[in-house]
């Protein structure tokens, strides 16, 4: 957009999550890998007289522009924390991403708000406590912040990089339902699972990477799968294709990846896509 100042909000897939127990306050516990590809909703924004909110975008049905949103409240929230009065900031969502589909566009979105603000208004704050404003706002928000491959822990809040990975394809796929996140959590058949393996000091190679996962899981996959079984078909297209080396379904769904060597996602992608015309179907090689 011509004039303002944009930020993608990437897409955050779990490669693998581990529900490793549940607090007094009902906040549950995970072990989590996660990767942001260059796959996103985009906020743009300049400088107006009044602060202001559009949403745009494939995905912009039945999103209200209203005091509820994420993005607003993120801006809001910082400018509070920083004792500023909210900036005079003309917002433009351009909603992408799938809603309540697992792969944190949310709290993407409010991410994205916060660096937009800091860079435009001049609103910061220190880490410490510009973590604890993003954790406020969602257990996904933190983790979003920097949009980097990271082992998440706690509820949210404890993140720790990982080794550097491999270059890899990535493919996402939504059947175009979105999946209740409290349901799943409620319909959880064990909440003290064991966390991940030890992570090794390096994936020199995809095959290290696909094989490390293959000894991990997504916890809430089996429950997502009674209550919406098409990502069962979904899972079962990507496991089927030649090209896929890995498939799981991201957080709580009903948003499934597939993995896949660099430049093969294209294809994959084209191909699911073909059969499957009414699913969201994704692709990328650039994943951070």
């Amino acid at each position: 957009m011509s004039g303002s100042t944009g930020e993608i909000a990437r897409a955050k897939v779990n490669l693998a999550l581990h529900i490793t127990g549940r607090r007094d306050d009902g906040y549950h516990l995970l072990d989590s890998l996660v990767v942001f590809p260059a796959i996103g909703d985009r906020l743009y924004a300049e400088t107006a007289e009044t602060p202001s909110l559009t949403i745009t975008g494939p995905f912009s049905v039945g999103l209200a522009p209203n005091s509820d949103n994420l993005v607003l409240k993120a801006i809001r929230s910082l400018a509070a924390a920083c004792s500023q009065p909210e900036p005079r900031l003309a917002l433009t969502l351009e909603k992408n991403l799938p809603v309540a589909s697992g792969i944190g566009g949310g709290s993407a979105d409010a991410a994205a708000a916060l660096r937009l603000a800091r860079e435009i208004s001049g609103l910061s704050l220190p880490r410490p406590e510009l973590e604890k404003l993003a954790l406020q706002l969602g257990a996904d928000v933190p983790v979003c912040l920097d949009q980097t491959a990271v082992r998440m822990k706690g509820i949210g809040e404890s993140l720790s990089p990982l080794p550097e990975l491999p270059d890899f394809g990535i493919v996402l796929v939504n059947p175009s339902i979105a999946v209740s996140t409290p349901a799943i959590f409620k319909g959880l058949e064990s909440r003290d699972n064991a966390g991940l393996p030890d992570l090794l000091e390096g994936f020199e190679t995809l095959t290290s990477l696909i094989s490390y996962l293959e000894e991990t899981r997504n916890d809430m996959q089996s429950t997502a799968e009674r209550l919406c079984p098409v990502i069962s078909k979904v899972i079962a297209a990507l496991s089927g294709e030649p090209e896929t080396l890995l498939s799981r379904m991201s957080g709580s769904g009903a948003t499934c990846f597939a993995l896949c060597r660099s430049g093969e996602e294209e294809i994959l992608a084209a191909r699911i896509q073909k059969s499957h015309p009414a699913w969201w179907v994704a692709s990328s090689n650039s994943v951070t």
